[in-house]
């Protein structure tokens, strides 16, 4: 008699297949980003890429300055973070030290498609070996390459990196995908300019949550061929971008 592999210890063990093909830990790792109660999205231009995420306070006692979703790994890369933050700070901490030591050994910074593929590599790893276990996060890393332009990988829980000319993650990631998906048949992302793909991200993530951003509600991460530098929008500057916003219809 067929038994499932849930409940009968399949789920609990990280590397071993179900009789189905699954690795339950892994899946519950995708579940934990699902769970996040934050959404993010980054969005490829033709000279740009821009990143941008849900920022809420869990508790009103907190200092809002020690919570974000976006950081910086290194002067040209920068990344967004869905799922476990503790889970993501440890992710970038090993980003940085494998950033850190690149740039030791070769003299210069560590192309972002490379930084990913090893951070891939790592994650991947995580699925074989019964004393670790999968990290519950989504990292999303942007950045513009002297050579390809501005790239923008994706990497989750289970060691697979994709690029994406648009890519979601988080509570409503399924939701935001699809709404990113419709305005890219209308216009092609690579036509706007940096304020354009900004303005699009902003009103695509308000459509899908239903609601309409305070400053300090969302974060915002650029870079771009003028300023190849990861930098992270102020709140005065997003404060401005949501005002000309209340005058547009996207």
């Amino acid at each position: 008699m067929a038994t499932s592999g849930k409940g009968s210890g399949y789920d609990h063990l990280i590397s071993i297949f179900s009789p189905e093909g699954r690795l339950y830990q892994v899946e519950y790792a995708f579940k934990v980003i699902q769970s996040s109660g934050l959404t993010s999205l980054a969005i490829k231009g033709k000279d740009c890429v821009v990143a941008v995420s849900q920022k809420k306070l869990p508790d009103k006692m907190i200092d809002p300055t020690t919570v974000t979703s976006l950081y910086l790994i290194t002067k040209g890369t920068g990344c967004v973070v869905s799922g476990m933050q503790a889970d993501g700070l440890s992710q970038i901490s090993r980003a940085r030290h494998e950033a850190a030591e690149f740039k030791y050994k070769n003299g210069y910074e560590m192309p972002c498609e490379l930084l990913v593929k090893r951070m891939a590599k790592l994650n991947q790893v995580s699925t074989q070996q019964a004393g670790m276990r999968p990290m519950g996060v989504a990292i999303t890393f942007i950045a513009f390459d002297e050579e390809k332009g501005p790239v923008l990988f994706k990497l989750d829980p289970a060691g697979q990196m994709i690029s994406f000319k648009a890519t979601a993650s988080g509570q409503k990631s399924q939701e935001l995908m699809q709404e990113l998906e419709t305005r890219l048949k209308k216009k092609p992302f690579d036509e706007y300019s940096m304020e354009e793909i900004i303005e699009v991200a902003i009103t695509a993530l308000s459509v899908v949550i239903s609601h309409e951003f305070k400053p300090d509600e969302i974060e915002i991460g650029v870079v771009s061929k003028e300023s190849p530098s990861f930098q992270i929008l102020s709140q005065e500057r997003i404060d401005n971008i949501l005002s000309v916003l209340a005058d547009k219809d996207y």
